[in-house]
């Protein structure tokens, strides 16, 4: 019989000043990817505190498993994500909990997403003691998200994925107010890639252009035309970005140098066309400066793909949303050009992830990846109570029907 929405309600309420206090804990403690030495050790000194065994990963990170396995008879196994990992970003929020480590800072919210992980695994534990899960789970508290091309790579590698039929993730979204999530079938972030363009010559006077590779002129040539080139070789409807982000060339008004470079990121929102974009892009590249007598080094660091939420996993997700919290609580999200290494598993099992509103209704929007980003912290209790509960009834729901999350792409 399923468990009853009112007892998974009140487990998440007996868990909430506390979640509260590590959320806060690990603000002001952040720690960049693959050294999320102390983060780690929070999260398993507190599941072993309710009687779990935390499996640590290579260098950090950890696995814990609840419940059955899925080598019993009729069982299976669901995985739940947090990555752990802050940002090289000074914290300007100014609050109690503010960052104490000088040029980092939770600007993601993977502190909260940790924190509702663990808080849906302790709900879990407590349910499984009673004898009342019936559904095995995986806790993955990966590092390195921020870091391309992802820590989940690294957890993959280590076996995170080994029994597990589905996996769901919630990230934090300051745009959708707290006690709503954002959910959508299909594509929900973008592929994102770094690229990277060199161009040199001898270098020479800006007086006689025509002895030389003009370095600066044949960038400027790159930085406008590329894109323009890739908008009419890839499919339009696939959302192709190239947006340069630096470029350094020269420190003289009169000689022209013998190197430059533009830096950038590579955009997709279709699988298909990020796996066409390298060639495409490198091949715009070399036409573009063909004309100007440079030599050219393309680099294009492969990221992530898109999150390609399954329709079985976002209806599940949908479905313990509004049983938690209402009628009301799933809305419709955007597909953004973000990028999330959340993809790599769901390039190993179906799954989704949900946008988890953390916007105090009425309050600002405060950005992700800025310094100053707030979250209202019922937002960790609603996470928990909703993850909770898509493991209680993930196994069970049907293919969805036409609804919310499955209105096409534009």
């Amino acid at each position: 019989m399923p468990v009853d929405v009112a007892l998974v309600t009140k487990l998440a309420d007996s868990f909430r000043a506390e979640l509260v206090e590590i959320r806060r804990d690990l603000h002001a403690h952040p720690e960049l990817g693959r050294t999320e030495q102390r983060t780690t050790r929070v999260v398993a000194d507190r599941l072993r505190a309710a009687g779990l065994s935390p499996r640590l990963l290579p260098g950090t990170g950890l696995l814990c498993d609840i419940g059955p396995t899925p080598t019993e008879s009729g069982r299976r196994r669901l995985a739940l994500r947090a990555d752990l990992d802050a940002l090289p970003v000074q914290d300007t929020c100014e609050l109690p909990w503010s960052s104490t480590v000088h040029g980092v800072a939770h600007a993601c919210g993977h502190d909260v997403h940790t924190t509702v992980v663990l808080g849906a695994g302790l709900v879990l534990a407590e349910l499984a003691n009673r004898g009342e899960l019936t559904t095995g789970v995986r806790l993955i508290f990966q590092a390195a998200e921020e870091l391309q091309p992802g820590g989940s790579l690294d957890a993959i590698a280590a076996g995170a994925l080994d029994g597990v039929e589905q996996i769901f993730a919630l990230h934090c979204d300051p745009k959708v107010d707290v006690g709503h999530v954002g959910t959508r079938i299909g594509p929900i972030t973008s592929a994102s890639d770094e690229v990277t363009v060199t161009v040199s010559s001898k270098g020479g006077h800006t007086s006689r252009p025509h002895l030389t590779g003009d370095v600066v002129f044949a960038l400027g040539q790159v930085i406008t035309q590329v894109p323009a080139v890739l908008g009419r070789r890839l499919d339009p409807r696939a959302g192709v970005n190239l947006t340069w982000g630096a470029v350094q060339a020269g420190s003289a008004h009169n000689a022209i140098p013998s190197s430059g470079t533009v830096r950038g990121t590579l955009r997709c929102l279709e699988v298909r066309a990020w796996e066409r974009a390298s060639s495409v892009f490198h091949a715009a590249v070399e036409q573009v400066v063909a004309p100007y007598d440079v030599e050219v080094e393309v680099r294009h660091a492969r990221g992530v793909p898109p999150v390609e939420n399954a329709g079985r996993s976002t209806t599940a997700l949908e479905s313990a949303a509004r049983d938690m919290l209402g009628e009301g609580a799933v809305v419709l999200t955007e597909q953004s050009l973000g990028g999330e290494d959340f993809a790599w598993y769901l390039t190993k099992v179906p799954g989704a992830m949900a946008r988890l509103g953390t916007r105090k209704p009425g309050g600002r929007t405060f950005d992700i990846h800025q310094g100053d980003f707030r979250v209202d912290e019922r937002a960790i209790d609603v996470g928990v109570r909703i993850l909770a509960r898509t493991v209680l009834t993930g196994t069970e729901v049907p293919p969805p029907p036409l609804g919310v999350a499955n209105i096409p792409n534009p």
